[in-house]
Parts: structure tokens; sequence; C-alpha cells
């Protein structure tokens, strides 16, 4: 585990989301970069198809409370 510092602003956005996706601060922060990291690796997927590409193998959401 490590400390990744970013903006404010950032961290601010971070914090709305999770309140509305009941995550904690960190396990939405996770949630965006596994999602940005897999739009990198396949930039012709959509949202929804990376969300349910991940269902389908069997990975547990991010969204667990840390």
């Amino acid at each position: 585990m490590g400390i990744v510092k970013i903006d404010d602003g950032l961290h601010e956005e971070a914090r709305k989301a999770s309140a509305v996706m009941c995550r904690s601060i960190n396990a939405q922060a996770e949630f965006w970069m596994k999602i940005g990291m897999l739009a990198e690796a396949h930039p012709t997927l959509s949202f929804n198809a990376i969300v349910a590409a991940q269902r389908a193998a069997g990975h547990a959401p991010v969204a667990a409370a840390a």
C-alpha cells in the first residue's frame, strides 16, 4: 500500500462520488484508477463494456468499503 497525492479538486470529486456510490473515498479512487487502466488497455470499449467484462470474468467490484 502506498500514498498517492492528488489535486484537492480531484479529491473533492472523489469524496462526492464516494458518497453517491456508497464507497469510501479510497475505494472510489481505486475504482477510477482500475477503470482508467482498463480503458487505456482497451480503448475501443465503453465504460459499460469494461464493467460487464469484469463481471463476466468474475472479478469482484472494487466498491467494497475500506
